[in-house]
């Protein structure tokens, strides 16, 4: 592969000195938010079981200001996204959880104002919230448990026996039997006009806000906060705060250091780290932590080695009295081809001395391995659900299909025909293929509406739509079959919903389907009518959801259903190049056209240079690619090569100005994160008395001012979890040195893999890019829906 495009400048060391922008660079104001020093932070140390650091990255520096957990060099939720609790969470779960991610976990107006008008955003927020109101009926359907200082009973018996299975032994006999019990899958509640609800939801009164300003101020925090407090708790709120000060922890971006703080100025001397309120705070603050790291519950051992070290005196006292309220369920699953089993399993009893089989049976199943998990109930029902949605989707198809599939496969192309063969006979289908292999879903979509069938497909970005438009027969727009996956749950796109509330569909293929996380995919299996084939089609090499679980990775795992791989590569080197990654091999490639090059720089400085030198000047005049359609990629926001520097380097020379709305000025690209883990490239267009005007993707969008610090960022630079969904006709990787521990193998292939005609590798991270693609893998996430779907699914070959 070439080292750089024939007409790129020589190399000039520095250039913008190392390349660090000043306090806030994208911040309004651009100077730090002084508003944690109501609540100081203490530095964090130690170490969690498995060596990584106990808090899931994603903590926040203080309330109220996000702190700085992607300011340090290389940082980044891809790499940080929570260490995991205790094992190890994905790099990059949750890093888009907002555009604010690192900048003000508090700012006013955060609870949750709504833009003027309805926006595609906000109409998934509301579906999304609707998902949460269906868990809460579930959840109160169960009967209530008994609270107490003290456990005793079915409580005490259950950490008993989680006890014995850590250390080996048998569980007590029926210690589980009403521990989190399996549901029959109830009938999906419809709902015709998904909006309707969420669009009438209460804000808290007036009344109520003030109330809670005067307790946050009482406890020294900052006012903030009072928003999001408001909205967590709701209706009396502040008495909720002064009978458990430690609830401020629901509000994210606190940490309990801060908590502590509050809780101290509040209770004086009967403050203390044995308190069993703080104790169950902390408990369900890591289980958030660990969600944002990707996992939808944790392994007992890992959960109490976090808890230690937050200095918590008694951790399976904290569990006991976190599962006694409710906070937080527990689980054991089995550890039959599991693979991420981490439990010891039982050591085997001697054969019993009676023939009889029944005993026999009795004495197998009681030493069956188990692993015992704790995990809250929002993200357990959610897998719950998610598999009993799927499992509904296998078995609901009629046993007399009229539909004549054969004709369709044979007229399709080789590569499409073995999908459409596989969607013929089965309810759900796992499509698996990079770039080029779009076209077989297309193809099946296509034939399906030649058949008379409402197919339609949804994209994980709007850019994603156009490519999948661009592949198919019908253009994009109108009543085109291609939608995103947002846009179609929400009711902004696609067939709308039937009478019942189901989405008025027989087929629906989802692409991106690695992006899936669990709570959007149960939803979408909920809306999804009985009969209705789904088809989820995606690259597993790529990076997973920025929200918990791994979905696709668990359904191809578990095997439950046809798996059909795409035989169409890639073409071309950038092809050649992302297609070895994929199998761990950093491949020189044959670049004739100077497809792939590389840059080698000496340290970060220089790396921001040689990026804005690329993106200004050198692909532009070697390739006729303008400056707009380049696209910068980078492991992290903080760092002195993070989006942050980037950003302010690339402004400068594309678009300078003084930043008057809010740190932006027209013209400047951006990224725009109206929901968790999904971000939209744009552009400023003006700023008014509404808020900033963006134009994303050919749509217009508003945003209030009180929400653009938490939802745009500029967008010259992305990271990888950003720009996962998306495709530009070039790309530019910076690597700089202090990112060399960011980098995975998921994330390198995405990286790369963003770039259609020409990438630029601004390399200075030597052998820890090969050491990277070959060494690193995702790492693992705990989740449940393996063992959910082997549990109620036919194996599939």
């Amino acid at each position: 592969m070439s080292t750089e495009p024939a007409t790129t400048e020589t190399d000039e060391p520095g250039g913008r000195g190392d390349g660090t922008p000043a306090d806030g660079a994208d911040t309004p104001g651009g100077t730090p938010d002084d508003r944690e020093a109501a609540l100081a932070a203490t530095p964090e140390g130690g170490a969690t079981a498995g060596g990584e650091a106990a808090a899931a990255a994603g903590e926040p520096g203080g309330p109220g200001s996000g702190g700085d957990r992607d300011e340090a060099a290389g940082s980044d939720t891809e790499a940080s996204a929570g260490a995991v609790v205790g094992d190890g969470g994905d790099s990059g779960a949750g890093e888009d959880e907002s555009a604010a991610d690192g900048r003000s976990a508090g700012t006013a107006g955060a609870g949750g104002e709504a833009a003027p008008e309805t926006s595609e955003a906000q109409a998934e927020l509301a579906a999304q919230r609707l998902e949460r109101e269906r868990i809460e009926r579930r959840k109160a359907e169960k009967a209530p448990i008994t609270s107490g200082a003290k456990l005793s009973g079915t409580a005490a018996e259950l950490m008993a026996a989680v006890r014995a299975v850590e250390g080996g032994q048998k569980p007590m006999a029926g210690a589980f039997d009403e521990t989190a019990p399996r549901r029959p899958a109830p009938e999906p509640v419809r709902r015709p006009e998904p909006m309707a609800t969420a669009a009438g939801a209460t804000a808290p009164s007036g009344e109520t806000v003030e109330a809670v300003r005067a307790v946050l101020a009482e406890g020294g925090a900052p006012e903030a906060l009072v928003p999001q407090i408001a909205e967590a708790l709701g209706e009396g709120a502040d008495a909720r705060l002064r009978e458990d000060p430690w609830q401020l922890l629901r509000v994210p971006g606190v940490r309990p250091e801060q908590a502590d703080g509050f809780a101290r100025a509040l209770l004086g001397a009967e403050c203390g780290p044995d308190d069993e309120r703080r104790g169950r705070a902390v408990t369900v603050w890591l289980l958030e932590q660990a969600a944002v790291a990707g996992h939808t519950a944790l392994e007992v051992p890992a959960l109490a080695a976090a808890l230690a070290q937050r200095s918590v005196p008694d951790p399976d006292e904290a569990v006991q009295s976190t599962v006694a309220e409710g906070e937080a369920l527990v689980f054991q699953d089995s550890l039959d081809d599991t693979p991420t089993a981490t439990l010891p399993a039982p050591a085997p009893s001697p054969p019993p001395a009676t023939e009889a089989g029944d005993a026999e049976d009795d004495e197998t199943e009681e030493e069956r391995p188990v692993r015992v998990l704790i995990g809250l109930e929002r993200y357990a029902l959610a897998e719950e659900s998610l598999a009993d949605g799927l499992g509904r989707v296998m078995n609901s198809l009629p046993k007399e299909d009229t539909t004549d599939w054969a004709p369709a496969a044979a007229s399709a192309p080789r590569s499409a025909a073995e999908l459409i063969r596989a969607v013929a006979g089965h309810g759900l289908v796992l499509h698996t293929g990079g770039e080029a292999a779009r076209a077989e879903p297309a193809a099946l979509v296509t034939a399906a509406r030649t058949l008379g069938l409402r197919a339609y497909a949804a994209t994980h970005s709007a850019d994603g739509r156009r490519r999948f438009a661009s592949r198919s027969d019908t253009a994009e727009g109108g009543d085109a079959p291609v939608t995103t996956l947002a846009g179609l749950l929400s009711g902004a796109e696609g067939p709308g919903r039937d009478v019942d509330g189901a989405l008025d569909l027989d087929l629906l293929v989802v692409l991106d389907a690695p992006q899936l996380d669990v709570e959007t995919a149960a939803l979408l299996a909920e809306s999804l009518p009985d009969g209705a084939r789904l088809v989820l089609s995606g690259d597993p090499g790529v990076l997973w959801s920025a929200g918990p679980g791994r979905v696709f990775a668990d359904l191809l795992a578990a095997r439950a259903c046809p798996q059909v791989a795409s035989r169409t590569p890639d073409p071309g080197p950038i092809g050649e190049l992302v297609s070895g990654i994929g199998i761990g091999e950093l491949n020189q490639v044959d670049a004739p056209g100077k497809e792939v090059v590389i840059v080698p720089v000496r340290d970060a400085g220089e790396a921001v240079h040689r990026t804005a030198q690329l993106v200004v000047d050198s692909v532009p005049r070697a390739f006729g690619i303008p400056a707009e359609q380049v696209q910068v990629i980078t492991p992290g926001h903080g760092g002195a090569a993070g989006t942050r520097a980037l950003n302010t380097a690339l402004k400068e020379r594309l678009n300078p100005g003084p930043g008057r709305f809010g740190g932006f000025d027209p013209g400047d690209r951006v990224a725009y994160s109206p929901a968790p883990g999904r971000s939209t490239p744009g552009r400023v267009v003006k700023a008014d008395a509404e808020g900033l005007h963006l134009e994303c993707a050919g749509t217009a969008v508003v945003v209030p001012k009180e929400r653009v610090e938490q939802t745009v960022r500029h967008g010259w630079a992305l990271t990888a979890h950003q720009a996962v969904g998306h495709r530009w006709p070039a790309a530019v990787v910076v690597l700089p040195g202090d990112a060399a521990q960011a980098l995975s193998r998921p994330w390198v292939y995405t990286a790369f893999g963003r770039a259609e005609q020409h990438l630029s590798v601004v390399h200075g991270v030597e052998q820890a890019l090969p050491r990277a693609v070959a060494e690193v893998p995702a790492k693992p996430r705990t989740t449940r829906l393996p063992a959910l779907l082997r549990a109620q699914m036919p194996s599939a070959d």
